[in-house]
């Protein structure tokens, strides 16, 4: 597929402006003695953000939350509600990280095939919920690069917390554990990881999960690409926790910087 195929596509106007979000949102508590690591810059990054299938993750309005702040750190951003782009390997070898917003949805093989090989060869990916990690089912080359398949979310949106489980990653450093109103995600997920965050399931709508520790928030290699997830953000309201969305932000940030920074080694890829 040309280039020139995908580009006359409409691209989302995207402004901060009037999407029912809260405008502002109270800052999440640091430890104030913490020295948190530097994350790479956004400046000058060249982003491709697609967005679509199920309604119900709010693909459109995800854009119109994370594209004005993408720009305001410096990076390029380019908007399409559909996956051409990623057949075309001139086009993805400029690309510095791809965010994704499609759930339910299905790829054909020549695009899974153009993500793959972009990801391979440094191009990082980040996103979040049924975003990435529900987007494909049948899709297993898919699911081996981001580490993660969602099964189920016992009893529906509900209340649950967040414990953060490795201090030192510049990702979460900093931050302190946390409540969620929201879908609990429960993944089939890949050993080889890096895990930040977990949740632990009751026995309140599946009791043989009683106690189960699932991983919330992780970073993995695939290939040169760095790969980050977060399960959080059902809806773009449950980014109205600050902590939610300092990870996400700060998760966006790590995964760009696959092709101008070194893989990081996992020292303990468990939880």
């Amino acid at each position: 597929m040309k280039r020139r195929k995908f580009l006359g596509t409409s691209v989302l106007a995207a402004t901060g402006a009037g999407v029912g979000l809260k405008a502002a949102a109270p800052q999440p508590e640091f430890k104030k003695k913490e020295k948190l690591s530097p994350l790479p810059s956004l400046e000058g990054r060249k982003i491709l953000y697609t967005y679509g299938g199920w309604d119900g993750h709010e693909p459109e309005l995800s854009v119109k939350l994370f594209k004005p702040w993408l720009e305001e750190q410096g990076a390029n951003v380019d908007v399409f509600d559909n996956l051409e782009p990623y057949a075309d390997a001139d086009y993805m070898k400029e690309v510095d990280l791809v965010i994704q917003i499609f759930t339910m949805s299905k790829i054909s093989n020549e695009q899974e095939k153009g993500l793959l090989e972009a990801v391979k060869n440094g191009c990082g990916l980040a996103g979040w919920h049924g975003g990435i990690c529900d987007s494909f089912r049948q899709n297993v080359d898919y699911q081996f690069m981001t580490g993660g398949q969602w099964v189920a979310h016992p009893g529906g949106v509900i209340d649950y917390s967040v414990q953060i489980t490795d201090h030192d990653d510049p990702v979460i450093a900093g931050l302190k554990d946390f409540s969620m109103h929201s879908e609990q995600y429960y993944l089939h997920v890949d050993p080889n990881m890096k895990v930040l965050a977990t949740t632990t399931f009751n026995a309140d709508h599946a009791s043989w999960i009683d106690g189960c520790t699932m991983p919330v928030v992780w970073k993995k290699m695939y290939g040169m690409g760095r790969v980050f997830y977060s399960s959080l953000g059902h809806v773009m309201s449950d980014f109205e926790v600050p902590e939610a969305m300092e990870i996400m932000q700060r998760g966006m940030r790590w995964a760009s910087g696959s092709r101008y920074e070194a893989a990081e080694p996992w020292k303990k890829p468990m939880y």
